[in-house]
């Protein structure tokens, strides 16, 4: 097997992609400050902020190939902590694309739909960035500044995403489905639109990049376009419990830390070229649901 490293292998997505890897790979991965356990992979302790530590790493594993998931992925926090959240999402990426560099690696970086104001959907590649909050600009800038130092790198945009939790992060699914069968009432934007993927999904893409060696920009969105009103819909349908818990409102109307994009939907067409495949929501659904209930 080839040696796939992912960092943030405690986060959400490193987490699912480091499971759904290892049965074509030999994964390594990095974490910073949960310790986890993956069956199958081994697992580094690592600031990647710290370029001798990470060269230290690479020279270790000898990687065949890197996914860099590890990031401040949080609106929020990256807003009110500027200088801290640029360190993880630009200063360590820049590590990475620098090793990656060197080594000669097949390099996928993950970045997100945040970049768009959404003010013009469907986004494409070729389309300008405009972000409008600390996070989105983050990514832009570890994107340019990735490329500049890399240019085999991937630059895989990705949506809003959902699945099984890691030990240490989940996705939104996992506090609505708790809601909903609890019988509580959740409140869910009607002008907030994505183009939603599983993380298992989204990890099958970031393969795909690597393999495929994609150079520069591609986004992984999911097939449908869809409210995070509508996808609680969709949700209690598949948990058959009323919709009447899924209440309507408007994001303009809730003040946020960090301003969010109203539409970031993503254009996903070069990637479904290269035999990117998303399932429907419905059936990523409940295959998740499914899943844990079955745990």
């Amino acid at each position: 097997m080839n040696k796939l490293l992912v960092t943030g292998a405690s986060g959400f997505l490193g987490w699912n992609l480091c499971h759904y890897a290892r049965s074509n790979w030999q994964v390594s991965g990095t974490y910073f400050s949960h310790e986890i356990n993956i069956p199958r992979v081994t697992l580094f302790k690592i600031d990647l902020r710290d370029f001798e530590a990470i060269s230290q790493v690479f020279e270790h594993i000898q990687p065949d190939a890197v996914i860099h998931t590890a990031a401040a992925a949080k609106p929020n926090f990256c807003q009110t902590n500027p200088a801290e959240s640029y360190s993880i999402n630009v200063t360590a990426s820049i590590n990475i694309a620098r090793l990656c560099s060197e080594y000669d690696l097949p390099c996928a970086f993950t970045s997100t739909d945040l970049v768009f104001d959404g003010k013009n959907p469907l986004y494409k590649e070729t389309d300008p960035v405009s972000p409008i909050n600390r996070y989105g600009e983050q990514k832009v800038i570890a994107e340019q500044n990735m490329r500049e130092i890399y240019p085999a790198i991937a630059l895989c945009r990705m949506p809003l995403m959902f699945g099984a939790p890691s030990p240490v992060s989940s996705s939104f699914l996992q506090g609505t489905i708790s809601n909903l069968q609890a019988g509580k009432k959740i409140n869910l934007f009607t002008d907030e639109f994505r183009t939603p993927a599983s993380a298992i999904t989204a990890s099958q893409g970031l393969l795909l990049a690597i393999e495929k060696q994609v150079r520069g920009i591609l986004h992984l969105g999911g097939k449908e376009r869809i409210s995070r009103y509508d996808f609680g819909l969709l949700l209690a349908e598949i948990l058959q419990l009323s919709p009447a818990l899924i209440e309507p409102g408007k994001q303009k109307d809730v003040a946020m830390v960090a301003p969010r994009s109203p539409d970031t939907s993503l254009d996903s067409s070069k990637a479904f070229g290269l035999g990117y495949q998303p399932l429907s929501l419905k059936e990523e659904l409940i295959r998740i649901v499914i899943k844990s209930s079955e745990i």
